[in-house]
């Protein structure tokens, strides 16, 4: 398939950045959440609570702008997707809500039987989200039953197999090593210590995560590396990825905790990247026909609708860089807990 720069390629890209966004941000909240229960002692919970508290709900305006890009630009993509995980993304929206109300409700009350089932809650709810947008990703890569009418044709239990849970499992992992990266910037002394102990374990569990899912793709999806073969020069994303990777061990002994998240975000894009341009032109692949697969050009709006939508995004898309970039620079420095704190 030759790579052009159509409107459709440009719409593919921009969703991808989207997303991508949206893996970046609330990917440390998400391992944040997951490693919460880890940590011991209700301050310092409480820190770890505090380090997302400004900025957890922002992170999911990108994903709330992916999905509208996604609706307005691919509308047979959006309903087909939705309505072939419907069950998961119910699940998905339930513990999206529950990670939200523990992050509220958690220091409300002082009593320590309440404060435990929040933390459990707001773990448990953090590791579900993770674990079921990997498994999403596995069943983009796999494909899954959708006949000649666009219409998914098969039930929940045949999302599920030992592939899409080992990319499950792989997400999951990243995000834990991403937030525990982004608590090493965001505390000090002691906490900061464990959460650094946290980070060199959080990046094993990654690697072998990652290195088994890859080889799992690479033997039972070769097509996924098509455009590879086609194009070498995309090979410099799978460098990029494993020098990313390399490095983030190294800042972190340095004491360079802000490089060393630059350098797990930088791994986030780059696994983004390969994922993009392993499914191109693809957004679902269809398991009983390659001819039924939805892929950019037969999926799409009108070319009308997006070149309209492309002068929305120029005019929309800085507004939402300018309120991230904002939000993040008035809440930088370390955690301090005070009165308003959760």
């Amino acid at each position: 398939m030759e790579f052009t720069f159509d409107l459709n390629t440009i719409w593919f890209i921009l969703i991808g950045v989207l997303l991508t966004g949206y893996a970046i941000l609330d990917g440390f909240d998400l391992g944040v959440g997951a490693l919460h229960l880890f940590m011991k002692g209700d301050l310092n919970r409480r820190i770890l609570l505090n380090s997302i508290g400004p900025v957890w709900d922002g992170n999911e305006v990108w994903l709330v702008t992916g999905g509208g890009a996604l609706f307005a630009a691919f509308p047979h993509v959006y309903a087909t997707v939705f309505s072939s995980f419907y069950t998961a993304f119910m699940l998905l929206l339930f513990v999206l809500i529950f990670r939200a109300v523990a992050i509220e409700f958690r220091s409300k009350q002082p009593m320590l039987w309440w404060r435990n089932a929040w933390d459990i809650a707001f773990s448990v709810a953090s590791i579900l989200i993770a674990f079921l947008m990997g498994v999403a990703i596995g069943n983009i890569i796999t494909g899954i039953p959708i006949g000649a009418d666009k219409e998914f044709t098969g039930s929940f239990l045949d999302l599920i197999s030992p592939f899409t849970i080992m990319v499950g499992i792989t997400t999951v992992a990243l995000f834990m090593m991403h937030g525990a990266i982004y608590l090493s910037m965001k505390t000090e002394g002691e906490v900061q210590k464990t959460v650094k102990h946290w980070t060199n374990n959080a990046i094993i569990f990654f690697t072998i995560c990652y290195v088994s899912t890859t080889m799992a793709t690479l033997i039972y999806f070769p097509e996924m590396v098509i455009h590879f073969k086609e194009y070498p020069a995309f090979f410099i994303l799978a460098i990029m990825n494993m020098l990313a990777i390399a490095n983030i061990p190294r800042e972190v002994v340095h004491g360079n905790e802000f490089r060393a998240f630059l350098s797990s975000c930088a791994s986030i894009v780059a696994l983004m990247g390969l994922f993009a341009i392993g499914m191109f032109p693809n957004f679902v692949k269809s398991s009983i026909d390659p001819a039924y697969s939805l892929n950019l050009y037969h999926a799409a709006s009108s070319q009308a609708t997006l070149k309209i939508m492309l002068t929305i995004a120029i005019i929309g898309v800085p507004f939402v860089l300018a309120y991230t970039i904002s939000i993040y620079w008035v809440f930088r420095g370390k955690v301090k807990i005070d009165s308003t704190s959760y």
